[in-house]
C-alpha cells in the first residue's frame, strides 16, 4: 500500500495529534522522502543505529519505534545524529514514531497489551500525565505471587521492591520510566505497581505505604505496543511484518 495511506492510518489510530501538546517526541513520520509503495514494515522500541541496519538487513521500507530521534529542541546534524540519518536516507528506510500514543492506546498501548496478558478484570484508565491517562489497572482472577507476573510479562531480570502483600489482586501498570506514578498507586491502595524502571527516590515511599514494585527493564516492558500494533496492521492490511529485537538489558 501507499506509505501515505498507511501513515494516515497510523496517525488517526494511534491519535498522533491529541498528543503533540504533552508530548516531547517528534511523533508520526518524521524521516520520509516521496511517497511510495510499501511492502514491509519493520517494528522496534529504539531508534538508533543497530536498529537501522537491522531493519535494513531485513529489506525494510519503513520502521515503526516507539523512542524516536527528535525530542523537544533542535539538535545539529553532525557525529552519530548525521550517521543514524544518513543510514537511513541512503538505505531507503522511512522513520514513523509513536511515544505516548503507544504507551496509552486501549487496544496495542504497551499498558493495555501488558493488562491483558495478566487477565486483569475490571480495566480502567491510570496514572494521569499533562491531562491525559497513560495506564491501566485492574484485578487479576486470583492471588499472584510478585514471581509469577514477571515470568507472565517475560520479565527475566526485574528489580523487584517487594514491600507489600506477598500475593497481590489489584495492579496498576505504566511502561517505561514512569516510577513517579507509584504515588498515584498508593494513592488508590494498589498492591502492586508495575513500570520499566525503578529510581531510587521511590524506595522509602513504597516501603513505608507497604506497596510492590515491579520493574521489568524499560526496554521490556515497551515491547508490548510495537508488537501488537505489528500483528494489528499485518492482520487489517496484510503487510509483510518483522520485529526487530535489539535488548538493552535496561
Amino acid at each position: 500500500m501507499k506509505r501515505s495511506e498507511l501513515t494516515a492510518y497510523l496517525d488517526a489510530y494511534l491519535e498522533i495529534g491529541a498528543f503533540e501538546p504533552l508530548d516531547r517526541s517528534l511523533n508520526g513520520l518524521v524521516v520520509a522522502g516521496e511517497d511510495r509503495e510499501v511492502t514491509k514494515v519493520a517494528f522496534a522500541v529504539d531508534a538508533c543505529q543497530s536498529t537501522f541496519e537491522l531493519a535494513r538487513e531485513q529489506d525494510a521500507d519503513l520502521l515503526v519505534v516507539h523512542h524516536g530521534l527528535f525530542w523537544g529542541s533542535p539538535i545539529a546534524v553532525t557525529s552519530t545524529h548525521h550517521r543514524r540519518l544518513k543510514t537511513l536516507i541512503e538505505g531507503n528506510l522511512d522513520l514513523y514514531v509513536a511515544h505516548l500514543p503507544l504507551d496509552a492506546h486501549p487496544q496495542v498501548g504497551n499498558n493495555a497489551v501488558m493488562a491483558q496478558k495478566l487477565g486483569l478484570g475490571n480495566q480502567s484508565q491510570f496514572a494521569p500525565y499533562k491531562g491525559r491517562m497513560l495506564g491501566c489497572k485492574g484485578t487479576l482472577e486470583k492471588p499472584t505471587s510478585l514471581d509469577d507476573l514477571c515470568k507472565t510479562l517475560g520479565f527475566d531480570k526485574p528489580v523487584i521492591l517487594a514491600f507489600g502483600k506477598t500475593e497481590v489482586r489489584e495492579v496498576g501498570i505504566v511502561s517505561g520510566g514512569a516510577s513517579d506514578d507509584v504515588h498515584e498507586a498508593i494513592a488508590e491502595g494498589l498492591d502492586v505497581f508495575i513500570t520499566g524502571e525503578v529510581e531510587h527516590q521511590i524506595y522509602h515511599e513504597a516501603l513505608e505505604h507497604s506497596i510492590n514494585v515491579i520493574g521489568g527493564g524499560h526496554y521490556l516492558s515497551e515491547v508490548f505496543g510495537v508488537q501488537a500494533l505489528m500483528e494489528h496492521l499485518n492482520q487489517k492490511f496484510g503487510l509483510s511484518v518483522v520485529f526487530v529485537a535489539n535488548p538493552t538489558g535496561l
